[in-house]
Order: C-alpha cells, then sequence, then structure tokens
C-alpha cells in the first residue's frame, strides 16, 4: 500500500472533547496508558482479578511457542459461574440480566440473574443427559431469543465448546460448520421472527443434519409454534428436557486455555475458518474492554448491543462481556423497520437505554429514512454511543452524534475482529477528545502499528497495513483443526517481525491518531494511484444528498482500474421514483474531486434503493464488482435481501450509471 492511498484523504478538522460529568468519574483515566505501557503483562493480571477464579495462575502469559499464545498458564474458571452464579452469590440474583424484546409489539420478557442462572443450570443438566460431555461441540442455530443465551451459557458451564451459527445462513453453510468441528449435538428453534412475519429454522437443520450422520440429537426451542417435521430418537423439544430439570447443577472449573467457542468466518479458499477463542484470556478481555470502552456503571446503565448473537459482536457484547459485568442489557429479536421505522427509537424509551452500539450500516440506514423519525422519541437517557462493523465515514459519526446523542454523548468508533475477540482501538470515554472517522488507538495494554510492505512503522501522516505486534487475550488461539492455516493466514506476511496481520489497511494522522481504512483487498489502482473505497465512500456520504455509497474498483483499459459507486440517497433527496438527474450524477463526481482529489472521481455513480448487505450488515462489495465488470452474479444466499442485485442489475442495464 503506498503513500498515495492516503494522500488523497480528506482532512477531518472537529472535535470533541469529552463530557466533563462523564470524565470526572470515568472508570478508566490516561493514567491507565502509562499503567500499561510500564508493565503490560502486570496491566492484564490486574484485570484478570476482576473475575472470580477457582484456581490462580501460574504464569500469565506463556509466548514461548508463537503465535500459540497461552494466557492465565494454570488458572482455573468457569464462564458460566462468572456471567451468572457470582451475581447472584452477591444477592444481585433481583436484578434484570436482560430485557428481551420479540419483533411481536406485545412480546418482552424481563429476565433477572437468578432466573437466568436457573435456566442455565436447567440446560446444562440436560445437555449431560443428551450425552454432552466436556470437550464436545454443540452448533446453536437460533434466533434472537433468551434460550440462545441460556444455550450458550449451559455449553460453557459443562466445558463443551459451542459454534453459534447465524441464523440467516443456509442449511449447507450450516452443514459445513457441523462437519468441520465435528458438533454432536444441534440446538435450534422451530423458527423465528422476521420482519413481521415467522421464519422457519428446523427446515434447515434437517436438511444440514441429513448430511452429518455423526449427529445425534437435536434440541428444539418452540418459538413461532410452526410445523416441524420430526425425527423420533434424535428429536427433543426443548421445554420438555429442559424447563422440567433440575435447577441444581455445580459448574466445574476448567483450565484457562480450555476451548470456549468456535466461530466461523468465510476464508478465501472457499472453506469456513474456524476461529477458536479459549476461556480465561477470552473471558478477561471481553469484560475488562466493556467495562472500560463504553464506561459501564452496572448498577444504572442499560446497555444494548444491537446486533446478532450469531456474530462476534454478540457473543462479546451481549453475552459474555456484559454477563461478567453484572450489567442490565436489552435484547432485540427483530429488525428496526418492523412494525415501523421508529421502533429502535422506542425501545431506548421505553428501557431507558443509556449506551447504544451498532453498525455504521444501521446508522447510515437511518440516516436514509430522516432525522424526523428517532426526534419523535426521547432519547435523552443515553449519555454513549458506540460504533462496529467496519470505519464509521464522519458524516454517519455526526448525524449519529446529532439525532441520536443530542450532541452530548461521545462516540466510540472501535475496532476489532472476530480473530480478536475484544475491542482493540477505540477512543476512551472520558479520556478521548473524539475525531469523526477516526478510531484513535489502541486501547491500554493493547500494541498496534501501521507499518509499510517491510514491516516498518510509517510515521505520522502515512498509511500501510495495521499489526498488531504483541498477544493480547481474548485473541484467537488457532483455526479449529488447522494450525498451518492459522500461521499462513494471520502470521506469515510479517513473520520476521512476529506480527499479527489480518488484512486491514490504516493510516496515521499528524497527531498520531488511526484512521481504518477498510480492507487491503477492497484497495484500488487507479493510474497508478493506490485509492482507499472507504475513502471514496466518506467523502459521497458527506455530500447532503447521499445516505450511504459502496465503491469498487472494475478493469478499465485506460486506468487500469475505474472508481464504480453505488449510492443510496436519502428518502427526502428524490421526489417521485428512483431515478437520479443526470445534473445529481455530475455534483456528485465533482463532489468527491473537491472533497479527495480528481484522480478519485467515479467513472460511474448509480443510484440504488439499496446495497447488497448480510444480515450483519456488511456490504458485499465482490457482488458489486461482478456487476460492475459485467460478469455473473455470485453466491447470494448470504445477503438479507438476495433480490437487491436483481435490482442493481436492471439500473445497470437501463443506463443509470453515468459514463465518461
Amino acid at each position: 500500500m503506498s503513500d498515495e492511498t492516503l494522500a488523497n484523504l480528506s482532512h477531518e478538522e472537529r472535535r470533541f472533547e469529552p463530557p466533563q460529568d462523564l470524565a470526572d468519574h470515568a472508570n478508566v483515566t490516561a493514567e491507565a496508558y502509562d499503567e500499561a505501557d510500564r508493565d503490560r503483562i502486570a496491566f492484564w493480571e490486574k484485570a484478570a482479578e476482576r473475575l472470580s477464579w477457582d484456581t490462580r495462575w501460574d504464569t500469565v502469559l506463556d509466548w514461548d511457542d508463537a503465535p500459540f499464545a497461552k494466557w492465565f498458564v494454570g488458572g482455573k474458571l468457569n464462564v458460566a459461574h462468572n456471567c451468572v452464579d457470582r451475581h447472584v452469590a452477591d444477592g444481585k440474583g433481583d436484578k434484570v440480566a436482560f430485557h428481551w424484546v420479540g419483533e411481536p409489539d406485545d412480546d418482552t420478557r424481563d429476565i433477572t440473574y437468578g432466573e437466568l442462572k436457573d435456566s442455565v443450570c436447567q440446560a446444562a443438566n440436560a445437555l449431560v443427559d443428551l450425552g454432552v460431555e466436556k470437550g464436545d461441540r454443540v452448533a446453536i442455530y437460533m434466533p434472537m431469543i433468551p434460550e440462545t443465551v441460556v444455550a450458550m451459557l449451559a455449553c460453557a458451564r459443562i466445558g463443551a465448546p459451542h459454534t453459534v451459527v447465524f441464523g440467516g445462513f443456509s442449511s449447507s453453510a450450516l452443514r459445513d460448520r457441523i462437519q468441520d468441528c465435528d458438533a454432536r449435538v444441534v440446538i435450534t428453534a422451530d423458527g423465528g421472527y422476521r420482519r413481521g412475519a415467522p421464519a422457519a429454522l428446523k427446515p434447515a437443520v434437517d436438511e444440514a443434519v441429513s448430511q452429518c450422520p455423526d449427529v445425534r440429537s437435536v434440541l428444539v426451542v418452540r418459538r413461532t409454534g410452526q410445523d416441524v417435521e420430526w425425527t423420533d430418537g434424535r428429536d427433543v423439544w426443548w421445554h420438555d428436557v429442559v424447563e422440567g430439570a433440575s435447577t441444581e447443577h455445580t459448574a466445574e472449573a476448567f483450565e484457562s486455555e480450555h476451548p470456549l467457542y468456535v466461530m466461523y468466518t468465510s476464508g478465501t479458499t472457499g472453506k469456513p475458518k474456524g476461529i477458536l477463542h479459549t476461556t480465561g484470556g477470552y473471558l478477561v478481555g471481553t469484560s475488562y474492554t466493556h467495562w472500560a470502552v463504553f464506561d459501564l456503571k452496572p448498577e444504572t446503565d442499560i446497555f444494548w448491543t444491537a446486533a446478532d448473537i450469531g456474530w462476534v459482536t454478540g457473543h462479546s457484547y451481549i453475552v459474555y462481556g456484559p454477563l461478567a459485568n453484572g450489567a442490565t442489557s436489552v435484547m432485540y429479536e427483530g429488525t428496526p423497520d418492523t412494525p415501523h421505522k421508529g421502533r429502535w427509537w422506542e425501545i431506548i424509551e421505553k428501557y431507558g437505554v443509556t449506551i447504544l452500539y451498532c453498525a455504521p450500516t444501521a446508522i447510515r440506514t437511518f440516516m436514509k429514512w430522516g432525522k424526523e423519525i428517532p426526534a419523535r422519541a426521547d432519547l435523552s437517557s443515553l449519555r454513549l454511543l458506540g460504533s462496529v462493523g467496519e470505519p464509521i465515514n464522519p458524516e454517519a459519526y455526526i448525524w449519529y452524534r446529532e439525532n441520536i446523542g443530542g450532541n452530548r454523548c461521545p462516540v466510540m468508533d472501535t475496532w476489532w475482529q472476530t480473530e480478536t475477540g475484544q475491542l482493540m482501538i477505540s477512543p476512551l470515554p472520558g479520556v478521548t477528545a473524539g475525531k469523526p472517522g477516526s478510531a484513535m488507538k489502541a486501547l491500554p495494554g493493547i500494541s498496534a502499528e501501521v507499518v509499510d510492505d517491510e514491516g516498518e512503522p510509517v510515521g505520522n501522516g502515512r498509511g500501510g497495513y495495521l499489526v498488531l505486534t504483541e498477544p493480547w487475550p481474548a485473541m484467537l488461539r488457532t483455526l479449529w483443526g488447522d494450525d498451518e492455516r492459522f500461521k499462513e493466514t494471520y502470521w506469515q506476511r510479517f513473520e520476521k517481525q512476529g506480527y499479527y496481520f489480518a488484512g486491514d489497511g490504516a493510516k496515521l494522522d499528524d497527531d498520531g491518531d488511526i484512521w481504518l481504512l477498510g480492507r487491503v483487498d477492497d484497495v484500488m489502482n487507479v493510474s497508478g494511484h493506490r485509492l482507499s473505497t472507504t475513502e471514496i465512500e466518506s467523502a459521497l456520504v458527506s455530500h447532503p444528498r447521499v445516505a450511504e455509497a459502496a465503491v469498487v474498483g472494475a478493469k478499465d483499459e485506460q486506468t487500469g482500474q475505474a472508481v464504480n459507486a453505488f449510492v443510496i440517497l436519502r428518502e427526502s433527496a428524490l421526489e417521485g421514483g428512483e431515478e437520479a438527474p443526470d445534473d445529481l450524477i455530475k455534483e456528485l463526481r465533482d463532489h468527491v474531486a473537491k472533497e479527495i482529489g480528481a484522480i478519485a472521481k467515479p467513472k460511474s455513480i448509480l443510484v440504488v434503493p439499496e446495497l447488497p448487505k448480510t444480515r450483519s450488515g456488511k456490504i458485499m462489495r465482490r457482488l458489486l464488482k461482478d456487476v460492475a465488470e459485467n460478469r455473473d452474479v455470485g453466491d447470494v444466499t448470504t445477503l438479507a435481501d438476495s433480490g437487491v442485485m436483481d435490482q442493481i442489475s436492471e439500473g445497470i442495464s437501463s443506463g443509470k450509471a453515468d459514463e465518461d
């Protein structure tokens, strides 16, 4: 990644100092950076003491067999005990763990820590009765219901690593994951609710398991009441075997490095990668960062991570981090626009949510719908906002801060990955002055650098590859069953230096703060200049009529690659129909040239009603690249709405794209 990638980045002057009251009472102060710099190992050892250990560790970090880390070696603990039992033992059994909100309007449940403990013990006993032993893998394919959390904690309680497969994935994706980790039990539901209608899950399980002969039991939660096919001797109802089980179960302490879960993420070879997270280090990393970055006050805060448990954000910041900290969280089953586009804001008002953590794609969708929708709700309970999933462009950051945070809530723009397990780069709410679009600095105890092709630090004002230079507690330990692929994927690029690299580009600004530029794979080479898709997308969204944009590079005879943009306009920007006038297309192209430079001006811009996104909100740029290069569109099974690609392709063929 050359200097040209970064020379074209627009300059951001806006700054937002921490609110004084928050800074005066913040959980973490600037001293934490100094403390971690003095002794990083002692820093994480202190963080580990926030948890309840059955046996204290002998060694904080064993890095002798790098890149295979071992944290808190010799220590033993139980994750479920840390997430529920100890809070009940401390007299907090009546405290609400989850305000659960189903998609149907009248479908809500408040679950206390005492009730959660009883349910987890019942589920643990039921799994043992089904023959699940320590080390056995359990696949979980569930909607966003409380039983999903119970299932995860029950697995953790008995030492059975779980693999949660997102409920939007196909039966073949489920099959591949079951087979790869050799799961013997699958926990699912008849279905869940999606945009006002029941969406079946059991048929996909039946199809997947038909090709997984080693699966002996399928445990089914009745959620929607849909009719389901039933295989006697294999299928069992949750209400039959869990709800009648004993609420007494003694949690066994496991070695700190005992596997906690495997989470699959897409691989370039087509075979999904099974990211392995283990017990002690993961819980230390997630609980500490949840407490520090969100300034959690468990006595008064209502925390909401608006994500799906099927993704790592849900694992770390719906389940394990918040519960380890004794937090009260909101958990929502459905979509933001069901039964109407103000659903999220109603939930915040009803439950007095104080901390909201969501994705930039969601924020840009709300921008498209208009600020008058959240303005109808009382959002004054909010005191802190978070962003996760991809870099947040400055205009979305400002809209989020102004219209959701009332110009008083700091925005925590967080960078981390499935592989890192925990937050890695983020502002600290009582310490850091926010810069719209920048994730700022590595958190205390985390060591990150931006380096060039040779692994040398690039220095301020330049950009390159984001690497992590020291191990951290919640890091992935390997890829399930494939140590060699683990080393090749994450450690080979900078093997000489021993740096972890997972494919993201970044820039250091003149202050030394970090700006994420998306995947290195998404960088375009236009007339010898290396341009980041993130930069150009941010420039487009800074135009007042644009809500969201996706940019890809397509082959071009003259320039090598040409910039192709797909934009969604704010609903107030078009009057009648989706057709954009030629003068608006020209205006947008000129706007990019003004914000970044003429080299970044899109060759084509297509106005679209929606972008191809997974149900986690990730934009699938490879599909847009297929369209831009006139290829057959690839696999669309993981999209939230597969019909989006048909609409985009029709727009291309009807000549809406503006070509120079």
